[in-house]
This record gives C-alpha cells, sequence and structure tokens, in this order.
C-alpha cells in the first residue's frame, strides 16, 4: 500500500510542524509544570492529554467541526475565551498550597496523573491556536485532487503527534531529573509561581487578542 502522502511533501509538513512544535506554548507549559509538581509519571499523563486532544483536533478537522468554529467569529472567540479561563485557572492553582512541589504527608503527589490528563486534554482542545494549525497548515500539504484526503490528514496528525510525543516526553523526563535535585520549599515555590505565572500570562494575552 502506497503511503498517502508524496514523502518530500510529507517531509516538508514534518519539519514546518517541527518549529511550530518546539515553539514555547501552554501545552509545554503545562507539562513542565505537572511534571515539576508531581513528577515523571504524572508528566507523562500530561504529555498524553496532550496527544489525546490532538487526536479531537483532528477528529473535529475530519467531521468540518473547526472550520464552522473558525469561520463563526463568535464560536471561535467563546472557544478561545474558554481556553484562556481553563489555562488561566490552572496558572492560580500554582499558587495554592496542594500546588506546592512537595509530596505531602499522605504520600502522593499534589497533582494525580487523572487530573493532569483531563487538564492537558482540555487546554489542547480548546486551544484556538491549536484549530487554526489545522486550518492553516495542513491544507497545504493535503493533494485534495485525491479522494483520500481523510486518510491524508489522519497521516499528517499522526506525524504531528509523532513530533509532540519526541519533545514532550523528554521534556517530562528532563523536569523528573530537575525535580529530584531541587530539594528546598523556596526553590520549589519558585519554580512552580514562575510557571503558574506564565500560563497566567498565556491566558491574558489570549483574552487580550480575542476582546480587543
Amino acid at each position: 500500500m502506497a503511503f498517502p502522502v508524496d514523502l518530500a511533501t510529507y517531509s516538508a509538513f514534518m519539519l514546518t510542524a517541527s518549529v511550530i512544535v518546539l515553539t514555547p506554548g501552554p501545552d509545554t507549559l503545562i507539562i513542565l509544570r505537572y511534571a515539576l509538581s508531581s513528577g515523571r509519571n504524572v508528566g507523562l499523563a500530561t504529555v498524553l492529554g496532550v496527544q489525546v486532544g490532538l487526536v479531537g483536533h483532528t477528529l473535529l478537522a475530519i467531521f468540518g467541526i473547526s472550520v464552522l468554529i473558525a469561520s463563526n467569529p463568535i464560536m471561535f472567540k467563546a472557544v478561545a475565551l474558554a481556553g484562556a479561563a481553563y489555562i488561566g485557572w490552572i496558572g492560580v492553582q500554582s499558587f495554592r498550597p496542594h500546588g506546592l512541589l512537595h509530596v505531602g504527608a499522605t504520600g502522593k503527589p499534589p497533582v494525580s496523573m487523572t487530573k493532569a490528563f483531563r487538564d492537558a486534554v482540555f487546554c489542547n482542545l480548546l486551544n484556538p491556536k491549536v484549530i487554526l494549525l489545522f486550518l492553516a497548515l495542513f491544507p497545504n500539504f493535503i493533494d485534495r485532487s485525491r479522494d483520500d484526503v481523510t486518510v491524508q490528514l489522519i497521516a499528517l496528525s499522526l506525524g504531528l503527534i509523532v513530533i509532540n510525543i519526541l519533545w514532550q516526553a523528554p521534556l517530562a523526563f528532563a523536569a523528573e531529573v530537575v525535580r529530584r535535585w531541587l530539594k528546598n520549599d523556596r526553590t520549589y515555590k519558585l519554580i512552580t509561581h514562575s510557571t503558574g505565572i506564565l500560563l497566567i500570562a498565556v491566558a491574558v494575552l489570549m483574552i487580550y487578542d480575542n476582546l480587543i
């Protein structure tokens, strides 16, 4: 069976997508925040959540829902503002006692794998830039003269997911190493609060972009 996308085109897509993925955004910040606060496994659960979010975007694109959202200014702003609120809320959690990086008296990490996974899924799904990524980037690498447009879209999405994993999984492992070395509570608070501030800043910029 022939590969659904021309190899030269696919290589160009992978290169372009790599540049976009390596640009820091909410997904990267959330992975670092949860891996630093709760360890490698929670960080990897966050990485998995991001990929599930991308699968969701792929399905939305296949069924044309992404186009519907992007073409409706009110709907697009509503999704963007919901995403900003969710990202901002996660950032605010960094300043609450349970958001500290040390393990509590129960021996459990501050953030569960389930919560990290869920937050990553919703943050990715509600990120309007990811919607635009699928609408602006993918069409440039799809041959619409062929009958297998859906298969091409899936192939490109799988490539994007692979790039994400190759970049984000090492981040979770690296954050765990840093976490083991930084035992001082003041340092832990500084790291947690810093990532929280960055997440809040991202949320404020998203709100600004969609209200001004």
